[in-house]
């Protein structure tokens, strides 16, 4: 399968690959290097059809986006073919039906006709784990009981081991490492940002329990209990703002992946779980929640992480679908972020206890025998 490249024409950094069906929002921001104001950090959302050859453009910022000399319009959409479909450019038609057909070579402005791109199609001879590839069968996989369709990667027993490669350092629930960013970068988006560890972790095959076309189950790298998996879609959605009434069914996917996750733990039988989302996540990119309530993990260190569990900072997946589909968006209450700092009580009987080592040996008494 070809490979689709978006190409800065600025030289201003290298190509941008987009995955097959995939979305991807780009904007101001470290990948494209653009600094400028005027276009948003969520400026368009890319989807490639790397078999049709074309990508489609969505604008989101509030600045016009431009394929050529036409606007995309936000809500509107352009289609950039590598082949030419239609046998002369027609902007007055492709305006009325809200969308551009193009040839490579023609230019995508990403904002106020500035910061030219081009889109090419190449054969893909890399070896790392495309869309395509992340489709097909591993050797040690076998398929999921029940209603999954995905691939089951490795048995579901979460391990409250440290000892994966660190190619992220934090838990979404963890505080940022305490680095100086690179001169000229942006703070929150560098490259290499600990923020953005979950997109590297779920392309690790080392790291994933399950997937299927739509999401992908890993396992958290710093558990904060028994069991605590993480169910990711593979569409690029940053954070519970971003959810709109579009994405109600991906969500419900994304609980039924993780009801199965549970089914299938050989100690659901006397744990019980949660299933949920933090109202303020750390971690960019839209995850799932699937923790055991037992919290017997060395990982478990602070009053940060007990909290974000254990009051209404954890958001209930039931809670975010309903809001999407009564209000069209997520809500989150002002003064959440200060539910981190509550006293530590226990989730079970409500009693405060003074430390953490002192709540993890009181939690051992709920625990079944």
């Amino acid at each position: 399968m070809p490979v689709c490249l978006l190409v800065s024409e600025d030289d201003a950094h290298k190509p941008i690959q987009l995955h097959h069906q995939q979305s991807v929002i780009l904007g101001r921001g470290p990948e494209t290097k653009i600094k400028d104001k005027k276009c948003s950090r969520d400026q368009v959302e890319l989807k490639a059809d790397c078999n049709r050859g074309f990508i489609t453009v969505k604008q989101l910022g509030v600045n016009p986006t431009n394929v050529d000399n036409v606007v995309v319009g936000k809500g509107n959409q352009a289609v950039l073919h590598r082949l030419l479909v239609l046998t002369s450019y027609k902007p007055h038609v492709a305006h009325l039906y809200n969308q551009v057909t193009i040839k490579p070579g023609q230019k995508l402005y990403m904002v106020n006709q500035m910061y030219p791109y081009t889109v090419k199609f190449v054969e893909d001879t890399s070896t790392p784990r495309s869309a395509t590839e992340l489709s097909k069968p591993l050797k040690r996989a076998h398929q999921m009981s029940s209603e999954g369709n995905g691939e089951k990667i490795k048995s579901p027993a979460n391990k409250t081991s440290t000892s994966h490669t660190d190619h992220h350092r934090m838990s979404d629930d963890s505080p940022p490492p305490k680095k100086t960013p690179p001169s000229g970068s942006d703070k929150s988006e560098s490259a290499g940002h600990w923020s953005q560890g979950l997109k590297v972790s779920m392309q690790d095959p080392k790291m994933q329990v399950y997937k299927d076309d739509r999401v992908v189950v890993i396992k958290d790298k710093y558990p904060k209990a028994r069991y605590h998996w993480l169910v990711l879609p593979w569409d690029s959605i940053s954070s519970l703002k971003a959810l709109r009434s579009e994405h109600i069914e991906l969500l419900k996917h994304m609980q039924r992946v993780g009801d199965q996750m549970v089914q299938q733990c050989p100690d659901a039988h006397k744990l019980s779980f949660r299933l949920g989302y933090h109202a303020i996540p750390s971690m960019s990119h839209v995850h799932l929640h699937v923790i055991s309530q037992d919290f017997d993990s060395p990982c478990l260190k602070n009053k940060k992480h007990w909290n974000s569990f254990t009051t209404d900072y954890f958001v209930e997946s039931q809670d975010v679908i309903a809001m999407l589909e009564h209000d069209g968006k997520v809500t989150v209450k002002e003064g959440t972020s200060e539910l981190l700092k509550l006293p530590l009580r226990c989730h079970l009987c409500r009693k405060e206890q003074p430390t953490i080592p002192k709540l993890k040996e009181h939690l051992k008494t709920h625990l079944p025998s």
